[in-house]
């Protein structure tokens, strides 16, 4: 599926290994890592491994693409177990796409495809720093509820943080979306 923006054609895809001067251009950014559990790249060769042994692997990681160049991505983290029913969303942009609405638009392709992907999945959730507005507002944007402050919740880089939680339920899509579950 893709969504045009800003006479952009926003995508996403699986990540290829052709992508790794793409990825090191964003992943390699400290601005972008900040609000992230990765560590910043520093190499061609890191980012290539990362490709190669994180990415590609992943049970859902999608490459954020305009005119199929990689420049952020989106990841879905399945719960198992008993809590398979539950997936974490995580998501970053490359800085010079920041504010133009494209994880936005990328999250509205990505949310029902997930749960078409992955259909145990019934809550997609996502933990965002207190002090990251623009995460929120994206957030906010694609429907996903908040529903409260977690209080000295998690470290992120080497920091103890506040973060909210929202989420987004399978039967949270409007009577008029069809989910080919």
């Amino acid at each position: 599926m893709e969504i045009h923006s800003s006479s952009k054609v926003i995508t996403l895809r699986p990540f290829k290994l052709t992508d790794v001067d793409d990825l090191l251009s964003f992943a390699g950014d400290d601005q972008v890592t900040r609000n992230l559990r990765w560590k910043t790249l520093t190499s061609k060769d890191e980012a290539l491994t990362f490709i190669k042994d994180v990415c590609i692997p992943h049970p859902w990681r999608r490459s954020i693409c305009m005119d199929d160049r990689s420049i952020g991505f989106i990841s879905v983290f399945p719960g198992s177990g008993e809590d398979r029913c539950r997936a974490d969303v995580g998501y970053g942009l490359a800085v010079k796409y920041w504010g133009q609405g494209i994880v936005t638009q990328a999250m509205k392709i990505a949310v029902p495809q997930v749960f078409k992907d992955l259909p145990e999945i019934v809550r997609l959730q996502a933990f965002v720093d207190l002090e990251n507005k623009a995460s929120q507002r994206v957030l906010e944007k694609v429907r996903f509820q908040k529903e409260g402050l977690l209080r000295k919740y998690f470290i992120l880089k080497g920091v103890l943080r506040d973060f909210i939680v929202y989420s987004f339920l399978s039967t949270d899509f409007p009577s008029s979306t069809i989910i080919g579950k």
